[in-house]
């Protein structure tokens, strides 16, 4: 592992823990040439679907796309980088078990879509707003009382 304040490759573990899930590997860890410490993260490799985009094109899958969109959306709400890995995390299994070699974004946008709702309504407005490309305030609104309406069926 190379060290992130002098390059160094040779580092010592110091400690190691795992998540409540038993997937991520946290390692705290100690340059040997410049003694700062550093921690790492550990997770399993799993063999992720292509992703489908709108107009044909195949992209990866990147968690990270999906962790930035989050966090935009919750800024400035309470909602913790932690809970945002979780709900990653969640998508992330909900697509290994599809088992396809290929998945439509779109489906990735909707399941985002339907559980953001119930971690945060502003976020889930915002990141509404970015994926449904609204065009007017009306779009908007509509959006806005179908979140008003499937809570009031709650």
């Amino acid at each position: 592992m190379k060290c992130p304040y002098c390059g160094h490759l040779d580092n010592k573990v110091i400690d190691s823990r795992l998540n409540k899930e038993a997937t991520i590997t946290r390692r705290r860890r100690s340059c040997l040439s410049c003694d700062q410490r550093f921690t790492t993260y550990e997770r399993l490799e799993v063999m992720m679907p292509v992703l489908v985009k709108k107009d044909g094109r195949r992209e990866p899958w990147d968690r990270q796309k999906i962790v930035v969109g989050l966090e935009k959306a919750c800024e400035k709400r309470p909602v913790s980088r932690d809970t945002i890995d979780l709900f990653v995390d969640e998508i992330e299994h909900s697509l290994q078990d599809l088992g396809s070699k290929e998945v439509p974004s779109s489906v990735i946008g909707e399941w985002v879509m339907e559980n953001l709702s119930r971690l945060d309504e502003v976020a889930y407005v915002r990141f509404a707003s970015v994926y449904r490309q609204f065009k007017d305030v009306n779009e908007f609104m509509d959006e806005l009382k179908t979140l008003l309406d499937s809570r009031n069926e709650e």
